[in-house]
């Protein structure tokens, strides 16, 4: 009886061990070395084997850009450096490059494993398809006016920071909530969201409830992903969709996208909506193209046009170029987009590590960049990028 007793411990602590390495191994170690050295390039497109993700179909009437390669040998300078810009994709980690001038593809090319059917991840990128879904919703009057309060429309709020908070101060990223957007601190609120998330099993709407209110909504503007979070989960309620749905049928279908994308999400299958979007660069030049239009694509009015020009506008002093506070390095902000400054039109959503869609509308110029760098962008490095695709847009082809 005694040999029996060890023989079922010994089983017992192998079993253990062997589950134990394995949750570390296949679902810990890839989610806690997302950034590691070397890895950085092949994990931003391989997003939905490291996290649960649901799928969107690509459309049934897909759309192929038209296309006339040409050779893109561009010189610029930036505060009296001067840059050229192959070095400059080199530099900056980039994995995919594109350019489209007058809706035509004149410039792609791939780096570090990266190919014209890998789906890229969006980061940041993201929330700026999440405001267009906000303009959608508006113009199908499932929300009445972008100055209700939020907590009309998702009344689970009212126990939390944004009670009360209108939802163009959550576009605007000025909602008055006390979230820590450092990324280069590990205890920052948003380097802590995966561990609540992966770690500690919790929901990503439950987490929203974890911070308090530091001012008065539309004071400041303030950065933070938990914004462009609640917007999804305002979709989610107003439409009764989930947000992936929504998405489809809204934007995915009507956009002509030739491959099927993915969105990111918690453990129990809801979307992170200020992130987490996953697709090929062509796919993501087409949300560029249908804002460098105003709202239509391919003959088809997709968004309204006045919701674009509201959603690029500042409409606040203090979310003018210029105006926020210089951690921005002198981006202006609207709607879950980025204004450069000494804007001539132009305007950009950019995601964590070198994300970028550029567009100017009077040049009639479409960029996408992808990249997989080991650390954040500075505000630096960010105005140096706007440089280069300025440098781009005004070239004659």
């Amino acid at each position: 009886m005694k040999h029996w007793k060890l023989k079922f411990f010994a089983f017992t602590l192998l079993f253990l061990s062997i589950s134990g390495f394995s949750l570390w191994w296949f679902y810990l170690y890839p989610k806690q070395n997302l950034f590691q050295r070397g890895k950085v390039a092949e994990n931003f497109r391989s997003m939905e084997r490291i996290f649960p993700s649901k799928m969107i179909t690509k459309s049934t009437t897909p759309y192929a850009i038209p296309e006339k390669r040409q050779e893109l040998n561009v010189r610029y300078k930036f505060q009296g450096k001067e840059y050229v810009i192959a070095e400059m994709l080199e530099q900056t980690s980039t994995t995919g490059f594109l350019v489209i001038k007058n809706d035509t593809i004149i410039y792609e090319k791939y780096f570090q494993g990266n190919s014209t059917t890998a789906r890229n991840t969006s980061w940041s990128m993201a929330k700026s398809f999440t405001s267009a879904l906000v303009g959608i919703a508006i113009a199908e009057g499932k929300i009445e006016n972008i100055n209700d309060p939020v907590t009309k429309y998702v009344p689970e709020l009212v126990s939390t920071a944004y009670n009360n908070v209108p939802i163009k101060h959550i576009l605007q990223m000025s909602s008055g909530v006390c979230f820590d957007e450092d990324y280069s601190s590990s205890k920052s609120d948003i380097n802590q969201l995966l561990p609540k998330l992966f770690l500690n099993l919790r929901a990503i709407d439950q987490v929203i409830s974890d911070f308090p209110v530091e001012r008065k909504s539309g004071e400041k503007f303030n950065y933070i992903s938990l914004d462009s979070h609640v917007l999804g989960l305002l979709i989610r309620r107003t439409t009764g969709k989930s947000f992936t749905e929504y998405f489809q049928t809204k934007l995915w279908e009507p956009l002509g996208a030739e491959s099927d994308a993915s969105w990111l999400t918690d453990l129990y299958g809801t979307e992170v909506t200020f992130c987490c979007l996953n697709a090929t660069l062509r796919d993501y030049a087409k949300f560029g193209l249908l804002y460098l239009h105003n709202g239509k694509f391919n003959g088809k009015q997709i968004l309204p046009q006045s919701w674009v020009k509201e959603s690029i506008t500042p409409d606040r002093p203090a979310l003018q170029a210029g105006a926020t506070d210089p951690k921005y390095a002198g981006f202006g902000y609207q709607y879950q987009w980025w204004i450069p400054p000494n804007s001539d039109g132009d305007f950009l959503a950019r995601g964590l590590r070198g994300q970028y869609i550029y567009i100017d509308p009077r040049q009639k110029v479409v960029i996408v960049k992808t990249s997989a760098a080991e650390k954040p962008s500075t505000g630096e490095e960010h105005l140096v990028m706007v440089s280069l695709f300025r440098a781009i847009a005004a070239k004659k082809f």
